[in-house]
């Protein structure tokens, strides 16, 4: 109808007419293309409301897909109306194009389902119970790669390459593609196994007691896990690594643990039957401290310079922060406890012992020293004082002569 409308209306020239007919058939396909966006815009809005969640997703995943496919289909139309008044060599691929054009709709529209129900899948908000991220991701792309490289065959079937030839020449060369990409296979396959078991998933806090490995895991890739250490800065191990190493996760733990040994002097040791169980029932009466679990306060033994005390419990969080503000009060009201028994922490010291024996000899050496030494300045002194006091006349005049020492006179 359009080609016999071209060829009879002559009021203009035939190149003008097929650039009319061209140019209808472009706007057409812009008005229709807006006029199915705003459709689904509007069915979007009204299944909103509506408790299931999956005609959402599809509806939002197919509202490009569907402009994509009317914008298809209007240019094929009008290449194929130039191509019948042309003979350029780019009309003559019309065909395969729609046929590449029908492929590329396909998978943009299946991605966009995965890409949604993952979203949906793993929301707190859309979900009551939500599934876990690291699982939904997995899935998520081991269905996007299905998807891709059925589209890939696909395409090169329509090229007119034979897929059987493909897959024959790709079973030959997988050994020795298995061979050269061992370690990128190991690792892929260690993601695989880390998608199945789950040892961590995003989020957790995860270490490794065999190698220098501790941080919060960021993403796990098929290849390499990412993980952010507690100094921020991004480590990235292969796969392949965690499954030959221990790995821990305390974000899995049910409690944390308080273990400490409190030292009391020995002056002290009255009290030390008042001192646990005081502490005891503090912690048994304590909000944060899991009763559930093991609680142990006892004197535990005979230290060098003290009187040890053992005090093991778990707190009820497992938030790290948390955690250590529960320690300290803890640790605090066990003071209290021991300043309310008139008591002290102990701290290191010694005493030493000296025998009976060896105490009198030393004095008697320090006293036989200083009494000789006292002897001789004394005479010295003497010596000195009637030295300096000269002669000294008689005072009754009979002519003798007397030396003044300080105790008397000759």
């Amino acid at each position: 109808m359009i080609t016999r409308w071209v060829e009879n209306w002559t009021l203009l020239s035939q190149s003008w007419r097929v650039a009319l007919v061209v140019f209808g058939l472009v706007f057409a396909t812009a008005t229709v293309s807006f006029i199915v966006s705003r459709i689904i815009v509007i069915l979007e809005h009204r299944f909103e409301r509506s408790d299931n969640l999956w005609d959402d997703t599809i509806l939002h995943a197919l509202r490009r897909p569907a402009m994509g496919f009317v914008w298809l289909q209007g240019v094929y139309w009008a290449a194929e109306v130039a191509h019948s008044y042309s003979e350029a060599e780019i009309f003559s691929v019309n065909d395969k194009l729609l046929e590449l054009g029908f492929i590329w709709i396909l998978v943009w529209t299946l991605f966009g389902i995965v890409k949604q129900a993952e979203l949906t899948l793993s929301s707190p908000v859309r979900m009551k119970e939500p599934m876990d991220y690291t699982t939904v991701t997995a899935i998520s792309k081991l269905l996007r790669a299905v998807v891709a490289i059925t589209a890939l065959l696909t395409v090169m079937q329509t090229l007119g390459y034979s897929i059987s030839g493909v897959l024959a020449f790709g079973g030959v060369g997988g050994i020795a593609v298995g061979f050269a990409a061992k370690d990128l296979l190991a690792n892929f396959f260690g993601g695989f196994v880390i998608h199945m078991d789950r040892p961590f998933k995003v989020g957790d806090w995860v270490r490794s007691p065999d190698r220098n490995i501790e941080g919060t895991v960021e993403e796990i890739g098929w290849r390499l896990t990412t993980i952010r250490t507690f100094d921020k800065r991004p480590l990235y191990v292969p796969n392949a690594t965690f499954t030959q190493i221990a790995v821990e996760n305390p974000s899995r733990m049910l409690n944390r643990r308080i273990f400490e040994t409190i030292g009391i002097r020995y002056v002290d040791v009255n009290g030390i039957t008042g001192i646990v169980d005081d502490v005891r029932s503090m912690l048994e009466n304590h909000e944060e401290i899991d009763t559930g679990q093991t609680l142990i306060v006892n004197f535990l033994a005979f230290n060098s310079s003290s009187l040890d005390i053992m005090v093991y419990c778990f707190t009820k969080t497992t938030q790290w922060v948390k955690f250590h503000e529960i320690k300290q009060d803890v640790l605090l009201k066990i003071s209290d406890v021991i300043m309310s028994h008139d008591a002290e922490v102990a701290f290191p010291t010694r005493t030493l012992h000296v025998a009976e024996s060896v105490r009198i000899e030393r004095d008697e050496a320090e006293a036989g020293k200083g009494g000789g030494t006292r002897s001789g300045s004394g005479a010295e002194e003497d010596r000195g004082e009637a030295a300096d006091s000269g002669p000294v006349r008689d005072p009754s005049g009979a002519g003798q002569t007397t030396t003044q020492g300080d105790e008397g006179e000759s």
